[in-house]
């Protein structure tokens, strides 16, 4: 094998373990998201079963009992949050489109940037409040 041969087959291993890693880290934060979303979940329903047991003062067999109303609770109220922050933005784009004529062609492509931020930006910052916005500097 001569040496221009080698340093090919070299890069094209290179290449290939790059590739290789890029798919793998695609994959791990796909089902990384999807965990965390379950993980939640489930973080919610050992929450209600731990508060229940404390106040009610359960006992192993009533909190067995409960314990499939309890992750059927806490799976309902995972998907009334998410359908619940769809609602919210899809609100909150409406009032933009009703704002729009009202405004400036400067203000309309602000607008447009703060529809382009993540949900999370501005007005949703993971369920604290934040302060209404000021006037622009």
């Amino acid at each position: 094998m001569n040496r221009a041969l080698k340093w090919k087959l070299l890069g094209g291993f290179v290449l290939v373990f790059i590739a290789g890693g890029m798919a793998g880290a695609f994959v791990g934060a796909s089902h990384a998201r999807h965990s965390f979303f379950g993980l939640q979940q489930k973080v919610m329903a050992e929450r209600m079963r731990h508060s229940l047991r404390a106040e009610l003062q359960l006992t192993d067999d009533q909190l067995a009992k409960i314990s499939p109303i309890i992750d059927k609770t806490a799976a309902r109220l995972q998907e009334i949050r998410h359908s619940t922050g769809r609602q919210v933005h899809e609100t909150i784009l409406e009032a933009h489109r009703e704002m729009a004529p009202n405004l400036t062609v400067e203000q309309r492509a602000k607008l447009q940037a703060l529809e382009l931020r993540p949900h999370h930006g501005r007005w949703f910052n993971h369920g604290r409040r934040s302060p209404p916005p000021g006037p622009e500097p």
